[in-house]
């Protein structure tokens, strides 16, 4: 979880492949209506939020119901998303994507999202809330380390 433009696709990808777990990108499950605000530049509401984040909630469901593991790339930025996210959720743990603003910015004006611009990039850091448990890793190296560092950490604390 982190804000826009700190890796969670690259790293969520790469950390997903090395543990040969499913990903899942929070992105594809926006309805039309959020895609278009953030589109036109305006941050979503948590009203806008509540069904995006019950339908994630139950996509990881599902996958653990089924036992199959996953890594979901998510903003989450707020406490309340990420307790609605993992609710009934019977084993998940959080790695939270932080570096400082100058480095996401310059990386969101590098790269192309369909509908994410770096306008919003100052919303997304006032909303956010780092968690307190967490793995938490600083984003200025490479995304290999990223997930060596996630793995990591998951093999000395796997619940």
């Amino acid at each position: 979880m982190g804000v826009s433009g700190v890796g969670k696709t690259t790293i969520g990808t790469a950390l997903a492949a090395a543990l040969g777990w499913r990903f899942l990108d929070a992105d594809e499950y926006h309805p039309p209506g959020n895609v278009a605000k953030m589109e036109a530049g305006i941050p979503l509401e948590d009203d806008d939020r509540w069904p995006w984040l019950d339908a994630l909630n139950e996509a990881l469901r599902e996958a653990d119901g089924r036992g199959e593991s996953a890594v979901l790339a998510c903003s989450a930025l707020k406490e309340r998303y990420r307790r609605r996210l993992t609710a009934g959720l019977r084993n998940f743990r959080i790695a939270y994507l932080y570096g400082d603003f100058e480095l996401i910015e310059r990386r969101m004006r590098e790269r192309r999202h369909r509908y994410m611009p770096a306008s919003l990039l100052a919303s997304q850091f006032a909303a956010l809330e780092p968690p307190a448990d967490a793995i938490a890793v600083e984003v200025s190296g490479t995304a290999a380390q990223a997930v060596a560092q996630i793995v990591e950490s998951l093999k000395q604390n796997p619940s």
